[in-house]
C-alpha cells in the first residue's frame, strides 16, 4: 500500500491558465477508496459541475477495486465534492459571470487518510497561447543543453 499517492491532470495547466485554487474532501462509496489508494484513479478527462446549489465531479474515473463483490463501485459516477457554502456561491457566481470553469488539478491523501481533490477556477486558453507555452518549453531546453555543452 502506498501512501504517497498522488494524482495529477497534466493538461490542465496546458488547456487552461489557472487562477483560483481550494482544495474540496470527495464523498466515496465502499470500494472507491481502496482503489485510489492503489492508485487506480484518472482526473484528466474529468470536470467539476454545479448541481442544487452543490458541488460535483463528473467523468473522474476511479477503477473497480480487484477484490470487490458485488457491492463494487460504478467507475465513472458524479461524486459530491465537499466544499463550505460561501465558497460555492462565490465560484458559481463567477462561473456563471465569466464563463470560466472548475477543473480537478489533483487528486490525493492527505495525512490523515482522506481522500481529497485539489480544484482550481480555470479559463480556457486560446490556441496562440498553447503554442506560446510549446515555444517556451523548446527554448528552455535547448537553453539548458547549451549550457550543459559549454561545462
Amino acid at each position: 500500500m502506498k501512501d504517497d499517492i498522488y494524482i495529477k491532470n497534466r493538461k490542465a495547466k496546458f488547456e487552461f491558465e489557472l487562477l483560483e485554487e481550494m482544495v474540496a474532501g470527495i464523498v466515496l462509496q465502499g470500494t472507491e477508496i481502496k482503489s485510489i489508494r492503489e492508485g487506480q484513479a484518472s482526473i484528466n478527462e474529468a470536470f467539476c459541475q454545479f448541481i442544487k446549489n452543490e458541488l460535483y465531479v463528473v467523468n473522474m474515473n476511479i477503477a473497480e477495486y480487484k477484490y470487490g463483490t458485488y457491492a463494487n463501485h460504478e467507475p465513472k459516477r458524479q461524486r459530491k465534492l465537499l466544499v463550505h457554502a460561501n465558497e460555492i456561491k462565490k465560484w458559481s457566481k463567477k462561473v456563471n459571470e465569466k464563463g470560466l470553469t472548475i477543473v480537478p488539478t489533483a487528486l490525493f491523501i492527505n495525512e490523515k487518510g482522506l481522500a481529497k481533490l485539489k480544484i482550481s477556477l480555470a479559463q480556457g486558453k486560446k490556441l496562440y497561447d498553447k503554442r506560446d507555452n510549446i515555444k517556451e518549453k523548446d527554448n528552455k531546453r535547448q537553453l539548458d543543453r547549451l549550457k550543459k555543452m559549454g561545462r
